[in-house]
């Protein structure tokens, strides 16, 4: 007669055991995972380039008008000007390669121009100073070995209001300047913005809105508004709006804007975008749900900047379209 079958017990120590061995191989599988993730967006962020700070473009006022040269390791001959410019402030010393990652990495040699910041600086001048820098950029586009006719900016908030101004005013000089670059054009070829402000004559949802039709609370002297005169403030306020100089002429705009951005309110995009439909321009506005005057994931916005310029800025291959033209909420 046969013994029995022998059963294996085991005891709660050693199911215990395997248990935490088994999580502990997942907790390290996701923590590889994690981990590469991580590495591999510092590597993303963290492009090799050739930076030249501080190539002074102009003066203003006794001081430097600067901007920063980031050259990736393999140029495409396509310039982008990142105008350096919050509430009409600059500070060339925020400028990392890190922010334009995207560009570098699709070969565009990035030229961060920073200006006089106001209320030294009156808004004026401001687009004045940036207007040059697009110039010098131009005039020297030889020696940064880049296609003068195919200039794109970008900007946010006052860089992407100063970045509009120029899609909408940029062209050539006075033909008798004795400097070369002040004869050159400033006009881009297209423009990626954040959140702009666009119409300084309707503030109409911004916390910065008087009520009145005046400027922006607390920027009047910026505006050499201080105090307000409003006869001299509507006609300035108009030539200092982009929606207010838009024609069939235009390039190709891409906008991202929240729409719970308190400051400079969604409509501001909505009406350029309209006006510009109208007048037959193409204007792409992306609204960002929930963004407020800015977001944690605007770096994966700058990557669709980036293949924005792809598509409007490289020659059009195979009758491939060379504009965007399809509104989305961005969740």
């Amino acid at each position: 007669m046969e013994p029995p079958p022998r059963r294996t017990v085991t005891s709660p120590a050693a199911v215990g055991s395997r248990v935490r061995g088994r999580l502990a191989f997942v907790a390290a599988a996701v923590a590889a995972l994690v981990g590469g993730g991580i590495v591999a967006a510092w590597v993303y962020f963290h492009p090799s380039c050739e930076w030249t700070r501080g190539v002074e473009y102009g003066r203003r006022h006794g001081q430097p008008l600067t901007l920063d040269v980031l050259r990736p390791r393999s140029p495409n001959g396509l310039g982008i000007v990142v105008i350096v410019s919050g509430g009409w402030r600059s500070d060339p010393a925020i400028i990392r390669p890190w922010l334009v990652a995207p560009l570098l990495r699709r070969g565009y040699t990035v030229f961060a121009v920073a200006h006089v910041s106001q209320p030294k600086a009156s808004v004026a001048e401001i687009f004045a100073d940036i207007s040059r820098g697009v110039r010098f950029v131009r005039t020297h586009a030889d020696d940064y070995r880049i296609d003068p006719d195919r200039i794109g900016v970008g900007g946010g908030s006052a860089g992407g209001h100063l970045a509009l101004l120029l899609a909408t005013r940029g062209g050539p000089g006075p033909a008798d300047a004795a400097d070369p670059v002040d004869r050159a054009t400033s006009r881009v070829q297209a423009a990626a913005v954040f959140y702009p402000l666009t119409d300084l004559t309707n503030l109409a949802g911004s916390t910065e809105d008087p009520g009145d039709g005046g400027p922006p609370i607390h920027f009047r002297a910026a505006f050499r508004q201080e105090p307000v005169d409003m006869a001299t403030w509507r006609p300035l306020a108009q030539e200092l709006s982009p929606i207010h100089h838009v024609t069939a002429a235009l390039p190709p705009v891409l906008i991202h804007h929240g729409d719970r951005d308190t400051l400079v309110n969604l409509d501001q995009s909505v009406r350029f975008r309209d006006r510009a439909r109208e007048a037959g321009a193409d204007v792409t506005l992306v609204t960002v749900a929930g963004g407020r005057h800015g977001w944690l994931t605007m770096p994966l916005d700058v990557m669709r900047f980036a293949a924005f310029f792809d598509r409007v800025l490289r020659p059009a291959t195979d009758g491939e379209p060379k504009t965007l033209r399809t509104d989305q909420p961005i969740p």
